[in-house]
């Protein structure tokens, strides 16, 4: 049977790192639509905000140059809110799989709670369906900040894309699919891949989550009716065997993750009993 997959992001329709992946997926002969925010939508973790005019979501063809005869859709709504529309049934048949990505930048670290990516993937697998978020590692601290600043990223830090690796990320989340289909309903994989060709990646391994991302926000400036913010490096070496130190060393990270869980740890005893 030909797996129906869903391929969304939060860098928006247009973006590269979508239609490598779908591309990806659709050469190994998977049943693929995609369907992606209009605009840009990083940061914005599993939200569920949509665009309506006249009490109807936004929806718009946008056939990707690189794929005639994949159904793809621009949609005026977050990641998430795409996604839980998309197992509903919004695009066709609901998916079997979510492949999120390829993030312009490494989701790695306890960041991802933040990620729109991944919050898409926690969308899919809260609701019944197994999900990868895809990333490839291409940020540095200085771009990060540029993009911090809206929806329009700069455009010297987008200038390079055309040569960006995506490819192996692609390549990279596709080979471990079968790890997916195979693991627990409820856990997503979290892909990060270093900006390199396939041939010079030293391998995938598994990471751990680093406690902090490769970048983290700090306030450069407060004063009367405002705050300013900034990114900057975290200042200390990432643990050795987390997502943020792989990535580092060549290789591609994947962590596996789960979004809302109970815990047991914390003293809850007695409550039951009380009226």
């Amino acid at each position: 049977m030909t797996l129906r997959v869903l391929v969304t992001n939060d860098d928006g329709i247009a973006a590269p790192g979508i239609q490598a992946l779908a591309w990806a997926a659709a050469q190994r002969g998977m049943d693929v639509v995609v369907a992606a925010p209009l605009e840009e939508a990083s940061g914005t973790s599993a939200a569920m905000s949509a665009l309506e005019q006249d009490g109807r979501v936004v929806v718009h063809d946008h056939p990707l140059p690189e794929l005639p005869g994949v159904p793809a859709y621009g949609v005026g709504g977050s990641p998430g809110f795409i996604t839980l529309i998309a197992l509903h049934g919004a695009f066709g048949p609901p998916p079997s799989v979510v492949l999120s990505g390829i993030n312009r930048g490494a989701n790695a670290g306890r960041a991802v709670l933040h990620s729109g990516t991944v919050g898409a993937a926690f969308t899919a697998a809260t609701n019944g369906c197994r999900a990868m978020a895809v990333s490839l590692d291409v940020l540095s601290a200085g771009e990060a900040t540029a993009a911090s600043g809206g929806a329009a990223v700069d455009a010297a830090a987008r200038v390079r894309d055309a040569e960006r690796n995506w490819s192996t990320a692609a390549r990279v989340a596709l080979d471990l699919l079968p790890r997916l289909t195979a693991a627990p309903i409820e856990s997503v994989l979290n892909v990060n891949a270093p900006d390199l060709p396939h041939g010079r990646l030293r391998g995938v391994r598994r990471g751990t989550l680093a406690s902090f991302g490769q970048v983290q926000m700090t306030v450069a400036e407060s004063g009367h009716g405002f705050v300013r913010t900034s990114l900057e490096e975290p200042g200390q070496a990432a643990q050795p065997g987390t997502d943020v130190a792989l990535l580092a060393a060549g290789y591609a990270s994947v962590t596996a993750i789960r979004a809302v869980t109970e815990v047991t740890d914390v003293d809850l005893t007695g409550l039951d009993e009380q009226p």
